[in-house]
């Protein structure tokens, strides 16, 4: 059987060439793919996570719920059973020294953390089309669900980086298989959607659009730290990714798209971003939605600011060609800069001094504590 590759891949190569310019300078020499790798590339368009799908498959929605809540206990159904029995034989290169070294520093990283996963991270993901059909359908990133779906992706995100999060039975563990199962479940109806294109898009929730996406909570995530002056040592680096290379291994992801180190992150992630399409529609409006986004919690003079900052900080991260991508209006970047001399006075200054670690850890709950009050929510 011929296996057609969606047309969506290298749809405008100059345009993916321009966008992933960057990317290309951080990843260093023989940053392009190979012949074979090209290949991993297109059949990862029609790949989707079977250990989840047969899940999927096997149970009615009203029992599977119930079925991961209660857990892989002898009395679970056998579909129940075999999909914990895989996630449960953790790869022999998973090393909990490094995990907790890389949660805690995810921790450490504070309020800077937040601004880069939400106006660097997520808003720059927003620039390709590639992987934004299923969350428009889904309406979970759009109007008054965007706000709901960033506090339940930060209260994923403590559970991971807690201490203790990823260990065997761990919150950060439970909550990243339900997200995986919810992705297969979202997969399977869109799947049976007789409007889905397939010609264009492949599998709608996609190993290569998983992958992808790993790399905007890790590779993606500690450059545009740095951009913001955050000191992140080499150990903390390869912590962090090491860290969310078992979640994406979780998660459902190919082993072989797996980050596991900064430069390998950065390649990969190029590969993605330059075989990418161009922004669309719902480049648009996820990203007007996120901007938007203040305004369910923020009044006055707070929800004016809120907006500046976030544009301004936008465009230190991700630049004036990406705005104009995404439609957005460019603000003079004072505010990445304001961080920027923070950090060369916290994160490179204080946090080298005895015990500085420590207050940077204390600090960031502060500042975690104060958003989640903002947003109504109690910090777990």
């Amino acid at each position: 059987m011929t296996i057609v590759v969606p047309s969506r891949f290298g749809a405008d190569r100059d345009w993916g060439a321009k966008a992933a310019r960057g990317l290309r300078l951080t990843a260093g020499p023989g940053a392009e793919p190979s012949g074979d790798e090209l290949t991993a590339l297109r059949a990862g368009l029609n790949r989707r996570d079977e250990v989840a799908a047969a899940l999927v498959r096997a149970m009615p929605v009203r029992d599977l719920h119930r079925a991961l809540a209660a857990g892989p206990g002898a009395d679970a159904p056998e579909p129940v059973r075999a999909f914990f029995a895989a996630v449960s034989e953790r790869p022999a290169w998973v090393d909990d020294d490094l995990l907790a070294r890389g949660a805690q520093a995810c921790r450490e990283f504070g309020m800077d953390a937040g601004l880069v996963l939400a106006y660097g991270s997520l808003l720059g993901g927003y620039r390709t089309a590639a992987a934004l059909e299923p969350l428009v359908r889904t309406g979970r990133l759009t109007g008054g669900e965007t706000l709901r779906r960033i506090q339940e992706t930060s209260l994923w995100w403590r559970a991971v980086t807690a201490p203790g999060g990823l260990a065997p039975g761990g919150a950060g563990v439970r909550q990243t298989l339900h997200v995986r199962v919810m992705h297969a479940l979202v997969n399977a109806r869109l799947e049976a959607d007789p409007s889905w294109d397939w010609q264009l898009r492949g599998v709608p929730i996609n190993q290569y659009d998983q992958a992808s996406t790993l790399g905007v909570f890790s590779t993606s995530f500690l450059l545009h730290l740095r951009l913001l002056g955050v000191r992140v040592s080499r150990a903390d680096g390869r912590a962090v990714m090491h860290l969310w290379s078992y979640v994406g291994w979780l998660m459902g992801v190919d082993e072989e798209w797996l980050p596991h180190t900064e430069r390998r992150g950065r390649r990969l992630l190029y590969h993605f971003l330059s075989h990418d399409p161009p922004p669309d529609g719902n480049s648009v409006a996820l990203a007007r939605a996120l901007l938007a986004m203040t305004d369910d919690w923020a009044q006055g003079r707070r929800r004016i600011w809120e907006r500046e900052k976030a544009l301004s900080v936008s465009a230190w991260l991700l630049g004036r060609g990406a705005l104009r991508d995404l439609g957005l209006p460019y603000r003079p970047p004072w505010y990445g800069l304001a961080r920027v001399a923070a950090n060369l006075v916290m994160s490179h200054g204080a946090g080298r001094l005895p015990g500085g670690r420590e207050r940077l850890l204390a600090r960031s709950e502060r500042q975690a504590t104060a958003q989640f009050d903002r947003w109504g929510i109690e910090l777990p």
